[in-house]
């Protein structure tokens, strides 16, 4: 759908093209009159796309076995604090 409206964006093109050849920022209208500069735009969609772009750390075995363990070890403290309740107030 095509509107009658300009917008401004700010085009980044990636340093490694094997699978992205730019990053298009699309401005907000108010991002020039609160006194940003063109410059400042740039610089902060780079560092944007530069985050976006960094690999991110891989989850181990230890940080997917996490909530398993913490709910097993939790649901076990009930139950012998259950027991423990259950035999002693006889």
């Amino acid at each position: 759908m095509v509107k009658g409206i300009s917008r401004q964006v700010v085009v980044i093109d990636s340093p490694d093209q094997k699978l992205f050849e730019q990053a298009i920022f699309i401005v907000r209208n108010d991002a020039l009159r609160d006194g940003v500069t063109p410059r400042a735009l740039v610089q902060e969609a780079r560092r944007v796309a530069r985050n976006c772009a960094e690999e991110r750390p891989r989850q181990t075995l230890w940080n997917q076995c996490l909530p398993w363990l913490t709910a097993f070890v939790g649901g076990g403290c009930v139950g012998v604090a259950w027991l423990l309740v259950t035999f002693f107030s006889m």
